[in-house]
C-alpha cells in the first residue's frame, strides 16, 4: 500500500484524472442538493387565499390552514393547496353557450346541420328558446372531498348547472327569464322581481344537487354562493323582436299624438264654448236690462189706482200717436155696423 502511494505522488496527475475529481464533485453537490430539496419540498408557505390538505401515504392527514407548513417529502406526505374556506371561485359554464361552428353559422347565414342546430338554446315554458350565460361562485365547504374529487368537480359542476337551467326555464315564461320589455313598464317591479327568484332558484336547485350527490357519498366537497345568468335571444329572433318593438313604438308615439290633438282639440272646443255662453249670457242680460228700461213706465203705470192720472197720461201721448199716422177713422164700439178696410195691393 505505501508502495502505491509512492508511485501514485511520483506520477504525475494527468488531465483525464483532473477532470474526472471535478466531475465527481459536482456530481456530489449536485446529488447533496437534490437531497435537501427533497428533504424538505415540502415545507412551504400557505398564502392567506388557500388552504392545504396533507395526504400521508394516501390517505387524510390533515387540514393546514394559512402559515407553514411542515410535512414530510413525497411519497411519504403528498400536499394538495386548495382554496381557503372565505375564498369565492368563479366558474363560466362553457355547456350552455352556442358552440363556435354555430356561431359562425349564424353570423355567415348558412344552415347549421342538426348537431348545432339546438346548441346553446333553452327552451321555456311558452315553447320559447333563450340562451343563458351563467357564471358560478362556489366556496369549498369539505377540503378532503374536493380533494379527492378535484378532477372532475368542473366537469360535475358544469353538468349539474346545465341540468337546473333547463328545469328553471322550462317551468318559466320568456317573460320572466328575458330584461323587462318596454311595453311592460308598469310591471317592471314584478319583472324585476322573477328575474332575481330565477337566480335564487337555480342556485337552489345545484345546492340541492350537490347535497343528493353528499348523501351518496360522492361530495364534491363544494356549495354554490351565487349564480348570476345573462340571458339572451337567438341570433335570428333577435331582427324580429326589434321589429315588434319598434312598431310597438311607433304604435305608442302614434296613440300618444292622437291623444294630444284630441286634448288640443277638446281644450279649444270648451274655449269657444264657453265664449259663446258668455256672449249669449251678455247679449241676453242688455236685452234684459234694455226691455225693463222700456216698459218700466208701463209697469209703473200699472201699479197706480187713480184713473184719473191714467186718463191724463192717454191724453198727452195719444195725439202723438195719432199725429204719425196719415188718417184717422174712429169707430164707436157700441155701433153695431161692421167697416170694411181696404189691404195692401197684392
Amino acid at each position: 500500500m505505501a508502495i502505491a502511494e509512492q508511485l501514485s505522488s511520483r506520477l504525475p496527475d494527468s488531465p483525464w484524472l483532473q477532470s474526472g475529481r471535478i466531475g465527481f464533485l459536482v456530481l456530489y453537490v449536485v446529488t447533496l442538493l437534490a437531497a435537501v430539496g427533497w428533504l424538505f419540498g415540502n415545507v412551504r408557505q400557505v398564502g392567506p387565499e388557500s388552504r392545504a390538505v396533507v395526504l400521508r401515504l394516501g390517505a387524510e392527514a390533515r387540514i393546514q390552514n394559512a402559515g407553514l407548513l411542515l410535512a414530510w417529502p413525497q411519497p411519504f406526505e403528498q400536499v394538495v393547496m386548495l382554496p381557503s374556506a372565505g375564498r369565492v371561485t368563479e366558474r363560466r359554464v362553457e355547456v350552455l353557450l352556442r358552440s363556435e361552428l354555430a356561431q359562425k353559422s349564424d353570423k355567415d347565414g348558412s344552415l347549421a346541420s342538426d348537431a348545432t342546430a339546438g346548441s346553446g338554446f333553452l327552451l321555456t315554458g311558452d315553447a320559447g328558446a333563450v340562451q343563458l350565460d351563467v357564471r358560478v361562485f362556489y366556496t369549498v365547504t369539505d377540503p378532503y372531498a374536493f380533494a379527492r374529487q378535484r378532477p372532475h368537480v368542473e366537469a360535475a359542476l358544469d353538468r349539474l348547472v346545465e341540468r337546473n337551467a333547463v328545469l328553471i326555464c322550462a317551468s318559466r315564461d320568456m317573460d320572466a327569464i328575458l330584461v323587462a320589455r318596454p311595453e311592460l313598464v308598469g310591471t317592471d317591479a314584478q319583472v324585476a322581481e322573477h328575474r332575481e327568484q330565477l337566480r335564487g332558484d337555480l342556485q337552489q336547485g345545484i345546492n340541492a344537487s350537490l347535497a343528493r350527490l353528499r348523501s351518496a357519498g360522492a361530495s364534491l366537497g363544494i356549495e354554490v354562493a351565487r349564480v348570476d345568468i345573462q340571458s339572451s335571444l337567438p341570433w335570428s329572433a333577435v331582427s324580429a323582436f326589434n321589429a315588434v318593438l319598434t312598431a310597438s313604438q311607433q304604435a305608442e308615439q302614434a296613440v300618444a299624438k292622437a291623444r294630444n290633438d284630441a286634448a288640443r282639440q277638446l281644450q279649444q272646443a270648451t274655449q269657444a264654448a264657453d265664449h259663446t255662453v258668455q256672449v249669449a249670457q251678455a247679449e241676453a242680460s242688455e236685452r234684459l236690462a234694455r226691455a225693463q228700461a222700456e216698459t218700466a213706465t208701463i209697469v209703473g203705470l200699472t201699479q197706480q189706482q187713480d184713473p184719473q192720472l191714467l186718463l191724463r197720461l192717454y191724453q198727452q201721448r195719444v195725439p202723438a200717436i195719432l199725429a204719425r199716422a196719415g188718417s184717422v177713422t174712429t169707430v164707436n164700439k157700441d155701433d153695431a155696423g161692421h167697416m170694411i178696410l181696404q189691404g195692401p195691393k197684392p
